[in-house]
């Protein structure tokens, strides 16, 4: 039992422990309020940086609201009611960022993406020691990076990409962010090499500096990030060869170098070396060699891109393997054609694939029936720009998800099947400099989403289809160097949306406005120019009734067509003549030409 002495110890140590534990929470909590208010005032002189438009998503933020954990994106933590975040991501915000952003002193995350800030990013950003992620991306920022972001050394995201007016190099300094796993820098305009020292940010995972203005060699160093996932340095000014240790980067899931000055052979083994690739862009470069085998065994890729290149030989095979493949482009390079076109048959397994890009190579062959196997997610298909011969097979009418078809520029025959217009969802259609016979099949009238269709240069004969009237989305349409004859349906001329183009150079001078093939109508920037300028020489051997057409009268008209044309060209839309208009007075000049005036006539000024 224990003694009265020992009892009144006992409860005078608890009082103590009591009294000291009272002093304590009453200092903490005046020492919390104090900071409080401190971030209070702090996100208030940001508000005052801010054009606040209707409605106001910071009407919350209200001085005289005791506690700013109540406003709207803001995050405090608990023991101390201090501010950690603020997120105001897409809120459409325009102002600049205030310096006092940098008494945030527990800030944790600052997220101010998808907003319209403008101005340079304040130097007191560096006071924010606390800050693992930083994310102003999609704003109008501006001016150099601040030095002091090389003080946030708690750092995982950093993500000042798309503000397109950052400028300026890449400091050294960055490599001082030891923690930072996220650096995107992309969309804005930094110059200069990039640092050999990023390539001590070893926690790095993602890497984007893509669109900007950076050159030089990609340095060797890169290769250090071993978890690194992502590396993306499209459009930029990078030059020479790849080094070989970036292809040791085993954990890279994205590898995008498109659109630098890169050249060199892409390694065979390459699918081998980064087993987890799943985005491969290489595209518009200077590469050479063949197309790299081990890609196509790679079962889990989504996109292979390597168009705009000086690659030869033929498709490795393999492509049936890869049953997520949604984009394969490999345009305008220099490969050929081994066993016919039996990777396209292959590529049946890619159920995924909505893109399909193989035009401006040597291919050549008969585009085999097989192709209507593709998957029904394909969406574009290029193949133009090749020596395909023989028939445009129905099957490609199986293919219902197609918004554009090209097969342009081969040596296709054969009459166009009336099956594609079964292709509902087509919005672009360019079947142009082949040797494609017979008429317009009135079925193209039934895709009521083409916006642009391109059958020049072939060898179609009969009228326009009236059907062409349906088109009410079309904004291009260019029919020339044909063998049409007939008339024109009135209804293509009041098309609604047709302001890119009109380009009915149709070449049968039994055409009712022969003089169409003299004209390119842009309705969009109301000019008519001489499109083909070779017609002139033909006009100085027209002939009607077998006499020969004064060179007067064919001057005086060309000049009335000049004049047609500048009537277009008047900047206000009361002044300046219709479409309609324009096509009377080509029609006049027309039967002035052809009109049985003898030819001694031909010094009257009454021309055309």
């Amino acid at each position: 039992m224990a003694s009265p002495s020992h009892l009144m110890l006992q409860s005078t140590l608890l009082f103590v422990l009591i009294f000291c534990k009272c002093i304590f929470l009453g200092v903490e909590s005046q020492s919390g309020t104090l900071s409080v208010v401190t971030d209070k005032e702090a996100l208030i002189s940001f508000k005052s940086g801010i054009s606040l438009e209707a409605p106001n998503l910071l009407s919350s933020w209200d001085q005289n609201n005791s506690s700013p954990c109540n406003w709207t994106g803001v995050v405090c933590n608990m023991p101390g009611q201090r501010v950690v975040g603020l997120d105001l991501s897409g809120f459409a915000l325009k102002g600049s960022i205030s310096p006092h952003i940098g008494n945030l002193s527990f800030l944790r995350s600052l997220q101010l993406g998808q907003n319209q800030f403008t101005g340079m990013l304040p130097d007191q950003i560096g006071n924010l020691f606390r800050l693992t992620v930083l994310n102003m991306s999609s704003n109008r920022l501006e001016g150099v990076l601040p030095s002091s972001i090389s003080q946030l050394t708690e750092l995982r995201v950093l993500d000042l990409s798309v503000n397109k007016n950052i400028t300026g190099r890449i400091p050294e300094e960055l490599s001082n962010l030891t923690k930072l796993e996220v650096l995107k820098l992309a969309r804005n305009y930094l110059y200069g090499s990039l640092p050999q020292a990023i390539g001590n940010l070893s926690s790095l995972t993602n890497l984007n500096l893509g669109t900007n203005t950076l050159g030089g060699a990609i340095p060797s160093e890169l290769s250090h990030l071993q978890n690194l996932k992502e590396l993306d340095l499209t459009i930029n000014n990078f030059s020479g060869t790849i080094p070989p240790s970036i292809y040791n980067i085993s954990s890279l899931v994205s590898l995008a170098l498109a659109s630098n000055n890169l050249w060199g052979e892409i390694p065979g083994d390459i699918g081998i070396r980064l087993p987890n690739l799943l985005v491969f862009n290489f595209c518009i470069n200077k590469f050479t060699g063949k197309i790299p085998w081990s890609l196509h065994n790679l079962t889990n890729i989504k996109i292979i891109r390597m168009a705009d290149n000086l690659l030869e030989g033929t498709v490795p095979p393999g492509l049936g393997n890869l049953p997520f493949l949604e984009m394969y482009n490999i345009g305008f390079n220099k490969i050929v054609s081994e066993d016919g076109l039996s990777f396209i048959t292959s590529l049946k397994n890619s159920t995924r694939l909505s893109f399909l890009a193989i035009d401006g190579n040597h291919f050549e062959g008969v585009i085999p029936e097989s192709i209507g196997n593709l998957s029904k997610a394909l969406s574009k298909l290029y193949m133009g720009g090749n020596s395909f011969n023989g028939n445009i097979p129905n099957s490609i009418s199986h293919l219902s998800g197609l918004t554009l078809l090209n097969l342009s520029y081969n040596s296709l025959s054969g009459e166009i099947p009336p099956e594609i217009g079964h292709l509902e969802e087509l919005q672009i259609l360019g079947l142009a400099g082949n040797q494609i016979s017979g008429s317009i099949p009135n079925s193209l009238g039934n895709l009521q989403k083409l916006n642009e269709i391109d059958l020049s240069g072939n060898r179609l004969v009969g009228n326009i289809p009236p059907t062409f009237g349906n088109f009410q989305k079309l904004l291009s349409m260019d029919l020339s160097n044909n063998k049409f004859n007939g008339n024109i349906t009135r209804d293509i001329f009041n098309l609604p949306s047709l302001s890119t183009v009109l380009n009915l150079v149709l070449v049968s001078l039994a055409l009712c406005f022969i003089l169409g093939s003299l004209f390119y109508l842009k309705r969009s920037k109301a000019k008519i120019t001489i499109l083909d300028p070779e017609m002139l020489q033909l006009m100085s051997s027209l002939y009607h009734n077998d006499q020969p057409i004064s060179p007067d009268v064919q001057h005086g008209c060309l000049i009335t067509i000049l004049g047609i044309g500048l009537s277009c060209t008047v900047e206000s839309s009361d002044g300046r003549i219709s479409i309609r208009s324009a096509l009377q007075n080509l029609k006049s000049a027309r039967d002035t030409l052809f009109k049985p005036a003898p030819i001694k006539n031909t010094e009257s000024n009454d021309i055309c």
